[in-house]
């Protein structure tokens, strides 16, 4: 390195290995969420689709007399499917949060602070 880069540039060599590591890991984390997510989507559709056919099956057609908890009424469709769609949903958004908003480095303000607040307490 040149005497003017490192002017620049006061991070050690450490501090970038770990920032570079970081970035890694979190670039992985998006692949895998958003890996989940496709896949999540393409089972939830064919969910979806395996309980509309049944349901039309056996309410004989289309829910014009709309939706109930009981199963045999005819033209009225069980909606189950929003326990399992909900769950998903929920699931999904935690996950979402800990991917981009929920999972931050370590700062060394924040470990300063905390070894300090131990130090008090003892």
């Amino acid at each position: 390195m040149s005497d003017l880069s490192m002017r620049q540039s006061p991070r050690t060599e450490g501090t970038e290995e770990l920032e570079r590591a970081e970035a890694v890991r979190q670039i992985r984390r998006r692949r895998h969420f958003h890996f989940e997510l496709f896949f999540g989507m393409v089972g939830m559709t064919l969910l979806v689709v395996i309980w509309a056919t049944t349901e039309y099956h056996n309410a004989g057609g289309w829910p014009t007399q709309g939706f109930s908890q009981s199963s045999g009424i005819h033209e009225v469709w069980n909606y189950w499917i929003v326990y399992p769609l909900g769950a998903w949903i929920l699931i999904l958004a935690g996950r979402a949060w800990w991917v981009y908003k929920g999972h931050k480095p370590i700062t060394a303000a924040e470990i300063e602070h905390e070894v300090n607040r131990q130090k008090d307490t003892h």
